[in-house]
């Protein structure tokens, strides 16, 4: 059989990032696929099977990029497998707020192409809800759930220390994300009984406050879209189907696929193969929902920006505002319901830090709570990045299938997704790992898997 590569040349020449701690650090080398890599099929058959482990961020966006960039005449079957269905996990409860920046408003590592081609996402899904409400004659509540929230965000410091660092990093924003220095009386003509520590306020007015569950149906709808679009009569077939059911372990996939792309956020620990072998620690938050009264007239400004600061405050209506988020450490717990017990704790922790900036908050009344089981990254000299690679090499026994990780995401799934997506989307097509920035899949010579349980530096 020989190799067949996929997708011959996705770029003219393959960016290919050093490990250095300087973001523009990159060396551009051309060279083919590593035949090591390459799938070996029939180059008459020309088809490709995917199974995509999660509905989240993370899968759906490598779903639609591999619909996107496949050849034309190829035939691709991709089967998403999730246990709740389209954003059931941590994706779809997260709060929505969608920035390049740290909470001191330094550029994220690779951030501007991040911010870029989560835009493109957010828009073919909006896109895909417009035209699905068009043919069905719904009403048009999942396009408003979009532009609604196209606000901005405000950002405040409650210490001088961060204050002197946010000065700093503002004036290296990106242009298409800005942040401008606001003084304490503009920040309350956006937010009325805001209170501005330091009498300063950093405003982000191109910022997104996404409703993540919308969003993912929609970027699900699009995938189904190109589906649709990709039958012609010269033109391989596409297949495309969601299975809602658990997956108990990844040998299970092995033999029916061409490649499995393992986006499972952290419930990736709980697979046998993987169990305390990754450097992942697991995260849980939960997020507190409020309602205004209604006995208060006055609510939240109709576009007043959602807020950043020792909590978030993530506006979803001007009469329904979301909290977040706590950080329970080492928890295994990826249920999205959350107990009275577990609601009061967070309120107790929540509501003092988002009433220190926004004290009108004290009027809100509590409604429920949800949570979700955050895969966190280990701190790198670059921040906490993703982890991204082919993974047969570390993993036991001979398989059939390229097994591929996409996890890691953290609290940032919503930036990376986009084009962390398109990176392993090309390296799939491609079977070629070195598509891959070195960044992202450096951890599996650096990383002794056995001896992680020892590290502590997280972020």
């Amino acid at each position: 059989m020989k190799g067949l590569n996929l997708w011959s040349n996705p770029n003219s020449c393959i960016l290919r990032r050093s490990s250095s701690s300087k973001l523009n650090a990159v060396n551009r080398v051309s060279r083919p696929p590593s035949p090591v890599v390459r799938f070996h099929c029939s180059l008459s058959q020309r088809s490709l099977r995917c199974a995509v482990l999660g509905a989240g961020f993370a899968g759906l966006s490598v779903v639609w990029h591999l619909l996107k960039h496949s050849p034309k005449e190829l035939d691709l079957r991709i089967d998403i497998y999730d246990e709740v269905g389209i954003g059931g996990g941590a994706s779809g409860i997260s709060g929505g707020l969608l920035h390049p920046y740290s909470p001191k408003v330094n550029l994220l590592w690779e951030g501007a192409q991040c911010w870029k081609d989560s835009i493109k996402l957010l828009k073919v899904a909006e896109e895909a809800s417009v035209s699905r409400d068009c043919k069905i004659g719904q009403s048009d509540e999942n396009t408003k759930a979009f532009a609604y929230q196209k606000r901005g965000i405000l950002r405040l410091a409650t210490n001088l220390k961060n204050m002197a660092k946010l000065n700093a990093n503002v004036k290296t924003s990106l242009p298409s994300c800005r942040v401008d220095t606001l003084s304490k009386e503009a920040a309350q003509e956006l937010v009325p009984g805001l209170c501005v520590p330091f009498d300063t306020a950093f405003y982000m007015p191109e910022a997104l406050n996404i409703q993540s569950q919308n969003y993912l149906q929609a970027l699900f709808w699009s995938c189904e879209n190109l589906v649709t679009e990709s039958s012609t009569f010269d033109s391989g077939k596409k297949l495309l189907q969601l299975h809602r059911r658990p997956v108990s372990r990844l040998s299970e996939f092995d033999g029916e696929y061409d490649a499995v792309i393992i986006c499972l956020g952290a419930k990736v620990n709980m697979l046998p193969e993987f169990s305390g072998r990754l450097p992942l620690r697991t995260c849980r938050g939960v997020i507190a929902h409020l309602e205004l009264p209604g006995d208060i007239s006055e609510g939240y400004p109709e576009r007043g920006p959602s807020i950043l600061s020792d909590a978030w405050i993530a506006v979803k209506s001007p009469r329904e505002l979301h909290v977040g988020s706590t950080w329970e450490w080492k928890s295994s717990n990826s249920s999205p319901s959350v107990s009275p017990d577990e609601a009061s704790s967070a309120l107790s922790e929540l509501l003092p830090k988002a009433s220190v900036i926004y004290p009108r908050i004290m009027n809100w009344d509590f409604t429920g709570a949800r949570a979700g089981l955050r895969a966190m990254p280990p701190l790198t000299s670059l921040g906490s990045l993703p982890l991204l690679g082919c993974i047969n090499d570390i993993m036991e026994g001979n398989q059939t299938c390229k097994y591929w990780l996409f996890g890691g995401l953290g609290a940032r799934g919503l930036l990376y997704h986009g084009w962390l997506g398109n990176l392993m989307a090309h390296a799939v097509l491609s079977s070629d790992e070195g598509l891959i920035p070195l960044e992202l899949t450096s951890w599996k010579n650096t990383t002794q898997f056995s001896d992680f349980n020892k590290q502590t530096e997280f972020h």
